[in-house]
C-alpha cells in the first residue's frame, strides 16, 4: 500500500463507506446522541519541565479527563487499558499530558513525520475556532517519534494533509513505567507530555492565542492501540486485525475527523472551584445545520447534485428555537445553509451558517 494512502484510510469515514444508513441516518443515531465531552483548563503561572513525569505540583492539581472509551462509544466494548489525560496553559504554550495503561510497550518508528499511528500512539487534534476547518494534528509513539500536520478541511469532505507544516518550538517527552520493546517482562504503561507554543497555533486559529478568559476550543485526543502477538522474541501484529481507536470524546464513527464532534476546553486564569464550565450556547444551531450537511451528502450521493429544498432533503428546519428565517441557496461551489439564531443572553440573534463542505461557522 502505498504511504500516501494511509492518512486518508486512517481517518476514513463510515460515510465514505458506503453502508445499508445513509450519512443522514448516521448522523441522527450515532453521532448526534454522544455528548461531547468538556474541560475546564487552567492556568499555570508557573512553566513545567517537559520530561514526560507528570509529577509537578501542577501537574497534581489539574483534573484528569474522563477515562477513553471506544471511538464509536458504548456501541463498542470499554477499552483494554485505562487511558486518560490532562490540560494546562501558560501564556507561552498550551500543555497536554496523557497516561497510557500498557503491558507491552512497543514502537518503531524513528524518523520525524512518518505515519505514526503505525506503531501505538497517541494523537492530538485541534480547532481554536470550532468552525470544523483549518485544524492541527499531532501524534507521537513510545519513542516520542513525532507527526505534525495541517488539515485545510477534513479528509471527508476532500481536505488533504499538509505533512510539510510543522510545531517550531514543540516540547515532547515520553516516560516508559517498564522497559521499552521487551517482550519478556510486563510494563505498566507509558505517558506523554507535550507543550504547544500558542505562537503555532496562532497561525490558523482566527481566535485569540492564547486565549482569552472563558475561551473555548475543540479538542480531540485519541489513542491507538494495535492488537499484538510474540513470535522469535518480537512484538508482531496480528495480521488482518485493525487498529483500537480508544478516544477522550467518542465521535460515534470512526473517524477522529469529524471536529463537529470533539470535546471542549474552556481555558481560565481563575482558581479552581472559582469557574464553572459554561455549555456551548451555539450547541443547538451547530447541530441543526450538521444535519442539513448530512442530508446533503446523503441526498448528492443519489443524484449527484445538491438541493435547495429542505423538504426534499427530509430535514425540518426547527421553527421553536430557531427565528425561522432559514435559508439554503446555491453558490458557485455548492451551496449555503442560514439561519438567525437567538440565544438565551437575549439581543440579537446570531446568523451561522454551513456549506457543501462542512464550514460551519458564525456570519459576520
Amino acid at each position: 500500500m502505498k504511504l500516501l494512502l494511509i492518512p486518508i484510510l486512517h481517518g476514513i469515514t463510515t460515510l465514505a463507506l458506503g453502508e445499508e444508513a445513509g450519512p443522514l441516518k448516521i448522523w441522527r443515531e450515532k453521532v448526534l446522541p454522544i455528548v461531547p465531552q468538556q474541560y475546564l483548563c487552567h492556568y499555570t503561572a508557573t512553566p513545567l519541565v517537559v520530561d514526560g513525569k507528570i509529577d509537578e505540583a501542577a501537574w497534581a492539581a489539574a483534573p484528569w479527563t474522563a477515562d477513553f472509551q471506544d471511538i464509536e462509544g458504548d456501541a463498542k466494548p470499554k477499552p483494554t487499558f485505562r487511558t486518560r489525560a490532562k490540560m494546562l496553559w501558560d501564556d507561552q504554550y498550551f500543555y497536554i499530558a496523557a497516561e497510557m495503561e500498557e503491558p507491552h510497550v512497543w514502537g518503531t518508528l524513528i524518523k520525524h513525520d512518518e505515519v505514526i499511528f503505525a506503531d501505538p500512539d497517541f494523537e492530538v487534534f485541534l480547532d481554536p475556532d470550532g468552525d470544523t476547518h483549518e485544524y492541527y494534528e499531532f501524534e507521537m509513539n513510545a519513542l516520542n517519534t513525532g507527526w505534525d500536520l495541517f488539515l485545510p478541511k477534513p479528509y471527508k469532505d476532500g481536505g488533504k494533509a499538509q505533512n510539510e507544516w510543522e510545531i517550531p518550538g514543540l516540547k515532547t517527552a515520553v516516560q516508559v513505567r517498564g522497559t521499552l520493546n521487551n517482550p519478556s517482562d510486563k510494563d505498566q504503561g507509558w505517558d506523554v507530555e507535550l507543550a504547544i507554543p500558542w505562537k503555532v497555533l496562532a497561525e490558523f486559529a482566527h481566535c485569540p492565542a492564547p486565549p482569552v478568559e472563558g475561551d473555548q476550543w475543540r479538542a480531540g485526543f485519541s489513542r491507538v492501540e494495535w492488537q499484538i502477538e510474540i513470535k522469535d522474541g518480537k512484538y508482531v501484529k496480528i495480521p488482518k486485525t485493525p487498529e483500537n481507536n480508544w478516544v477522550w470524546s467518542p465521535q460515534g464513527v470512526i473517524d477522529m475527523h469529524r471536529p463537529e464532534s470533539w470535546g471542549y476546553v474552556q481555558f481560565t486564569k481563575l482558581a479552581p472551584g472559582a469557574v464553572e464550565f459554561k455549555p456551548d450556547p451555539a450547541a443547538k444551531v451547530r447541530y441543526a445545520l450538521m444535519e442539513v450537511y448530512y442530508a446533503q451528502v446523503e441526498y448528492f450521493k443519489k443524484h449527484s447534485r445538491w438541493s435547495l429544498d429542505f423538504k426534499e432533503l427530509g430535514v425540518t428546519p426547527s421553527t421553536t428555537e430557531g427565528t425561522g428565517d432559514w435559508t439554503l441557496r446555491a453558490t458557485p461551489d455548492g451551496y449555503e445553509c442560514s439561519v438567525a439564531w437567538p440565544f438565551p443572553s437575549g439581543g440579537k440573534a446570531q446568523r451561522w451558517s454551513i456549506q457543501q463542505d462542512s464550514h460551519l461557522q458564525q456570519m459576520k
